[in-house]
């Protein structure tokens, strides 16, 4: 097992890796900008180091600075958490020849899911449903395009073969206006992932956002833990997110999450990962795979009873992966709801000082937080503050679980997205399980 690892990261997933952290008994380097020092993981690690400014492209993004606090530090491994370098394969690569384990895949593997027309690909060779589309980039012939749309039929959906996040997207609903979305998509995934590539899908009319946790040992073995509901989505940002996904019966959980082990133990995956469908009619379109530890794992951990962020970091230290798929039981349902400091009705953001900080308790109750009275949410960065998590012996439960919590946690001080949370644990559709992934946007008029 490792003896010191370096968290190369902030907030709730920082302070989430630190406890896992210690529960086996390694020793942790946070390192944090110079506006971070206050982070709650800061305080409790056994060192810190400050890499740099607020801006995160000369901190948290700054990769000789972090594997420098490595160098000086004597740690031997860098987990990256999620969001930041966590998917980027120079780093991991940069991570590896300076003598350090990175705790997720490996860079070649980073490199094949993190270009969408290569994981389609890869995907298809191991029979995991993908959405009809051109089957390969963009060419730069106009005609070519437009054929190609008519045969996939419209509305088509431009995307860019190196974005994520929702970014690099465009719907286009008749053949007048393909050629001019496609030179724009261009220009703007060009600019945002230095990478002008592009690729063609059906766009799908109301689906629902279904994923599958996978855990792989590197060798060409892998399970799944099932699935997650995160169809109410903003701009294709989770909004909140659900384990099981209501309606996803046991055949069809088996069957989409054998093709997700397979295509696992073709590219020898190594870590937590999850594949994200698109899910319509009763059936799966692959969209993308993510390559690191999600926002959304505690619903998993909670159903299943797995400590994901534990499973990373001993597959990353060369442990065997002793769970098989027998192993694997689904009990229960979970919930997840982010807590972004924003307005609820703008989303604007609403850094500042948190006068008072009570957390939800109770029965079937976790919250992921970093936050504590006095501490001050900085304008440099995401949003989210805390995942509120419940979990029941079933949805009812989770669900009547989740509105107490949301009405017993005070955030003062700053402006939260609680009101949001609270309307929609009380909206009949989503009570009633199933909504799209338009729903929200719908419900929300924008």
């Amino acid at each position: 097992m490792f003896q010191k690892i370096v968290i190369a990261n902030r907030g709730e997933i920082a302070l989430r890796i630190l406890r896992a952290c210690k529960e086996l008994g390694i020793k942790t380097v946070a390192i944090h900008s110079d506006s971070d020092r206050d982070l709650m993981h800061v305080r409790l690690a056994d060192e810190s180091v400050c890499i740099g400014s607020a801006k995160a492209s000369e901190s948290y993004l700054n990769i000789p600075a972090i594997i420098s606090a490595a160098e000086i530090t004597d740690a031997v491994a860098i987990h990256p958490g999620y969001g930041f370098l966590a998917e980027n394969d120079d780093f991991a690569e940069r991570v590896e020849q300076s003598g350090f384990t990175f705790i997720g895949p490996d860079a070649p593997t980073i490199r094949l899911m993190g270009d969408k027309i290569s994981a389609i690909k890869a995907m298809k060779t191991a029979g995991v449903p993908c959405v009809p589309g051109s089957d390969g980039p963009l060419t730069d012939d106009p005609q070519t395009n437009l054929d190609t749309a008519k045969r996939i039929g419209y509305p088509v959906l431009i995307k860019a073969a190196g974005g994520g996040g929702g970014r690099g997207m465009r719907v286009v609903h008749s053949e007048a206006a393909l050629l001019n979305a496609i030179s724009l998509t261009k220009a703007e995934a060009s600019a945002a992932f230095n990478n002008d590539t592009l690729y063609m899908e059906k766009f799908l009319q109301n689906p629902r956002h279904i994923e599958i946790q996978v855990l792989g040992d590197g060798k060409g073995y892998a399970i799944h833990l099932g699935e997650r509901d995160c169809s109410l989505q903003r701009r294709h940002q989770k909004i909140l997110e659900e384990a099981p996904a209501p309606g996803i019966t046991p055949e069809q959980r088996k069957k989409i999450g054998a093709a997700c082990v397979q295509a696992c133990e073709n590219m020898k995956f190594r870590g937590a990962g999850t594949f994200e469908f698109l899910y319509e009619d009763g059936e799966f379109y692959f969209i993308e795979m993510n390559t690191r530890i999600q926002v959304e794992h505690p619903v998993t951990e909670m159903i299943t009873g797995i400590d994901l962020v534990k499973q990373q970091i001993m597959i990353a230290a060369g442990e065997p992966l002793t769970l098989q798929q027998s192993d694997i039981k689904i009990t229960g349902h979970a919930i997840e709801c982010r807590i972004n400091a924003e307005d609820p009705t703008s989303f604007t953001p609403s850094p500042g000082l948190i006068e008072l900080y009570h957390p939800a308790g109770g029965n079937g109750v976790r919250m992921d937080s970093h936050i504590y009275t006095g501490y001050t949410v900085p304008p440099h960065y995401d949003s989210l503050i805390g995942k509120l998590i419940t979990y029941g012996k079933d949805r009812k439960t989770a669900m009547v679980r989740m509105r107490n919590a949301l009405d017993e946690i005070v955030i003062d001080g700053i402006k939260t997205n609680i009101p949001l949370h609270q309307a929609l644990l009380r909206d009949a559709n989503f009570i009633n399980g199933g909504v799209n992934i338009h729903y929200l946007e719908k419900k929300l008029k924008i």
